[in-house]
């Protein structure tokens, strides 16, 4: 009894050697206990994380887990972290001044942090995990909760829940110093998010649970900004007739929109707005948005209530592209303007105005490919706007910098793209080479904004990133590749599942993808129909064989590899446990929704071969063939619309493929299509 007193004094001497209020006491009655003490300076993120800390190790341990202030009673025989930076946790300020922690807001910088074991008396310890800063410290936490708990960072999208510990299993570590990552922005752009707003039945608005699981995952991953576009409204949600068939009352909530931003910045995210000017929030009339010198008094208008009555005020980063300023394509002047002329004076115009409401928003040009072209020539904003260089949707780059121009220099990059919003192209490997090239070529680090798409069938690019994001020199696709899917599959497994994922990249060879083959497929069954295709107000696209023919090859290239990457997937699922839903959803489902859209192309081509054969023959023969065909093409659609309802195994994704709520691009195929091949095919058979 004597001993055990003395460890308590021992202790207390401890914490008040640090010149704190912290008070002991011996707590025999729960030695199951873990404490987490937070600063007497902490922040409202710094607490979230501590929070999220919290939660985690609730996950995994059987024990009492609380957070305190210091200052509060602590038992003697609790485990104990201390958490927080130099600026908010005394006890860590006393540490560093005693030599006990090598920890300062320059050491190891913005955005870098430690762990730590700190020796008590009588051999007891405290674990330190601290920050240089608020973000320093939400890395040190995240990663400590990763690598020694188990937790995934993406574990609402992958199920993947951490194996029990025990309290000992927590020291299991060696101190470590987390570096600030090169990247310091990495940012997520919110786009073409129309499943994942679409799939739990509120269309176009995202539900509160996917979107703040959403930033939870990017706040774990390292993502420190996120730029929010469709739920602002995007143009084509209240403009383009199919959207308007999908929800004809469509409408934004700006409290609903604030409340977005509030819970992105209260996870220490930055909010990125793009201000161009096609918003529901505050729409500018089509006509006036290609003629600046005109209507300059109705954009800078639209900028001034943006930044005065709407939630916009609340960004952290303002970015513009060198664009049209309603639709996403090249802005060409309806009033005789030079658009470089037009947008040197357009960046300082808006550079101005941010000033006037918050000199501290960060700025960012997004270059496009009609941007680069303008930046090389004599494109020049203020120099407190950073240059975002942008890729060819497929994180590779058809243009680049004649020189930086002394700009500080980023790159907005595409973990998926519109071409395959549907089915991913994991590409770590190009990741790895691309981005290497641009920070050592053109000193391309200082932004990294990672479009995602649907997020969820994009996991492991955007996870990519994020590593890539910490050292780009150091980040290795190929070894990246493998620990990613050994985290979620046995070795043998997750073997196989790499040799599919590279075959499913082969199969988009060229920049193909998911939605390209849903236009190739519209243009094959009006050559088959005879019939012009139909956009909803756009000019009718003529039928035209050689459309058709041009796109035989890269089709049976892109179909071959994709049943080298089905074999492959399938024989790994044969001894993946059957409770885990991850592999078939992730690594099997997409190259067989890839696989059936390539199927039914490919037999759609075979119809259309026979259909020009009878055109220069007139042998009705090939016209009966090509209807045998068309039996089979039935069959195939039928499986596409089955296993696009059937979709995932997992139900929480249940209606994520739904045909019915999908996002629009290029339309998707039908029955009524098919009746109306076998309908042109009998009349040119007959009218012989």
């Amino acid at each position: 009894m004597l001993r055990h007193l003395n460890v308590i004094r021992m202790v207390c001497l401890f914490f008040m050697s640090m010149a704190i209020t912290l008070s002991c006491k011996d707590d025999t009655t729960n030695r199951s206990s873990l404490y987490l003490i937070s600063g007497k300076h902490v922040d409202d993120v710094e607490l979230s994380t501590i929070e999220d800390l919290k939660n985690d190790l609730d996950k995994v341990l059987h024990a009492d887990i609380r957070i305190v202030s210091e200052g509060e009673t602590v038992p003697t025989n609790a485990t104990v972290f201390i958490l927080g930076t130099p600026n908010s946790n005394t006890l860590i300020t006393t540490m560093v001044k005693e030599g006990k922690l090598d920890l300062t807001k320059d050491n190891p910088g913005p955005r870098g942090g430690i762990w730590s074991k700190i020796d008590l008396e009588n051999n007891v310890q405290a674990i330190v995990i601290g920050g240089s800063d608020t973000q320093g410290l939400q890395y040190a936490i995240y990663d400590y909760s990763k690598e020694i708990l188990g937790v995934d960072a993406l574990e609402y999208w992958t199920g993947k829940m951490p194996q029990s510990k025990t309290s000992k299993a927590l020291f299991n570590f060696e101190p470590k110093t987390i570096v600030p990552p090169q990247i310091p922005i990495l940012g997520y752009f919110e786009n073409d998010v129309d499943e994942l707003a679409n799939y739990r039945g509120k269309l176009l608005e995202y539900d509160w649970e996917s979107y703040t699981e959403m930033i939870n995952s990017l706040v774990r991953l390292r993502y420190n900004a996120i730029q929010l576009f469709d739920m602002l409204g995007r143009p084509e949600f209240f403009i383009r007739p199919e959207y308007k068939k999908l929800s004809p009352d469509y409408t934004i909530r700006e409290t609903y929109i604030d409340s977005l931003i509030d819970y992105a910045q209260s996870k220490g995210m930055m909010v990125q707005i793009d201000v161009s000017m096609g918003y529901k929030i505050k729409p500018l009339d089509q006509n006036k948005a290609d003629c600046w010198k005109n209507h300059k008094q109705d954009w800078i208008d639209t900028w001034t209530y943006y930044f005065e009555e709407t939630p916009f005020k609340k960004a952290d980063i303002i970015s513009l592209r060198p664009r049209n300023q309603v639709w996403d394509w090249e802005y060409k002047s309806s009033c005789g303007e030079d658009k470089i002329e037009v947008f040197n004076e357009v960046y300082q115009v808006l550079g101005d105005l941010i000033d006037q409401y918050n000199p501290k928003i960060k700025k960012v040009m997004v270059c496009y490919a009609d941007g680069m072209e303008m930046f090389n020539q004599n494109l020049y904003p203020p120099k407190d706007w950073l240059v975002a260089w942008s890729d060819d949707g497929f994180s590779g780059f058809k243009h680049l910098p004649k020189s930086t121009k002394g700009y500080g220099f980023g790159t907005y990059m595409h973990a998926g793209f519109w071409l395959n919003h549907t089915v991913h192209d994991p590409y770590p490997k190009k990741i790895d080479t691309i981005m290497k090239n641009m920070v050592n070529d053109y000193q391309a680090d200082k932004y990294c904004l990672v479009n995602g798409q649907q997020f969820r069938p994009f996991l492991l690019n955007i996870e990519a990133f994020s590593e890539m994001s910490k050292d780009v020199n150091a980040f290795d696709g190929e070894q990246f590749y493998k620990d990613w899917t050994q985290r979620y599959f046995t070795p043998s497994v997750a073997e196989i599942a790499v040799k599919s994922m590279k075959k499913l990249h082969e199969a988009q060879l060229d920049r193909g993808g998911y939605v390209e083959h849903l236009w190739e497929i519209r243009e094959t069954v009006s050559y088959l129909s005879n019939a012009p295709i139909r956009r909803p107000g756009k000019t009718p696209v003529p039928y035209d064989y050689a459309a058709v023919e041009s796109d035989y090859e890269h089709v049976e290239k892109r179909l071959k590899l994709a049943e080298e990457a089905l074999g492959l997937a399938l024989e790994g699922e044969k001894t993946v446990n059957k409770g885990d839903t991850f592999y078939y959803d992730y690594i099997v489902l997409p190259i067989h929704l890839y696989h059936d859209l390539l199927n039914f192309e490919h037999t759609l081509h075979q119809m259309a071969q026979l259909k020009k054969t009878f055109e220069k023959t007139n042998d009705s023969g090939a016209l009966d063939k090509a209807l045998e065909k068309l039996v089979i093409a039935n069959e195939q659609l039928e499986t596409i619309h089955r296993r696009s309802l059937e979709g995932d195994r997992n139900e929480k994704w249940k209606n994520w493929y739904n045909p019915e709520i999908r996002r629009p691009n290029n339309g998707f195929p039908s029955k009524q299509m098919l009746d109306d091949i076998k309908t042109n095919l009998a009349l040119l058979k007959n009218s012989k």
